[in-house]
């Protein structure tokens, strides 16, 4: 479901990144884009309100893989009252770090196709949020020989990659990266 009011929408994202700045003590600038020209152009997300940061603390923002970025979105997201499943209508981003991690991912995708192609063991990435695993799904499915699956539930939910025709073969999620946060 799209936003309604795209300008309403980014006025409010706009006055909760000047609170952030004035209140929060942060250093950051903001381009705030909406409609057309916010449009992704991999097409992983589906997005209506691009929001790009800059300035001193961008790497503040970025550190611990980005969490405080997605912290970010995730506010901007529940300010706008959006449904979990319309998440991807906002998108923030800051120093590039969303492309740079896109093609992390996409050689990481590569890598895991090719050991599970010489070893025919299915290989499990690390539980990460469902853009990410979205991001390996879509490299994955340019790949020969290789199917791909989602599982586990919640935060624990990770993606497998089994050789063609062998999803049925069981497997063990890796352990989740210890980051900002968590004990």
């Amino acid at each position: 479901m799209p936003i309604e009011d795209l300008q309403q929408a980014a006025g409010k994202i706009a006055s909760f990144l000047n609170t952030l700045n004035k209140l929060g003590g942060m250093r950051l600038k903001y381009r705030i884009t909406a409609g057309d020209g916010a449009r992704d152009p991999q097409g992983v997300e589906a997005r209506q309100i691009y929001v790009e940061l800059a300035g001193p603390d961008v790497p503040l923002v970025i550190q611990h893989n980005g969490e405080l970025l997605r912290a970010l979105e995730t506010l901007a997201v529940q300010m706008l009252r959006l449904d979990h499943h319309e998440h991807d209508l906002i998108s923030f981003d800051a120093g590039n770090f969303k492309a740079l991690r896109a093609e992390e991912l996409r050689m990481a995708a590569e890598t895991a196709a090719e050991k599970v192609r010489q070893t025919g063991v299915p290989y499990s990435f690390p539980p990460m949020n469902s853009r990410e695993r979205r991001m390996l799904h879509l490299a994955c499915r340019e790949l020969e020989g290789i199917e791909t699956a989602s599982v586990g539930e919640g935060q624990d939910r990770f993606l497998v990659v089994y050789p063609e025709g062998q999803t049925n073969i069981p497997v063990k999620a890796q352990s989740r990266p210890r980051g900002f946060g968590r004990r």
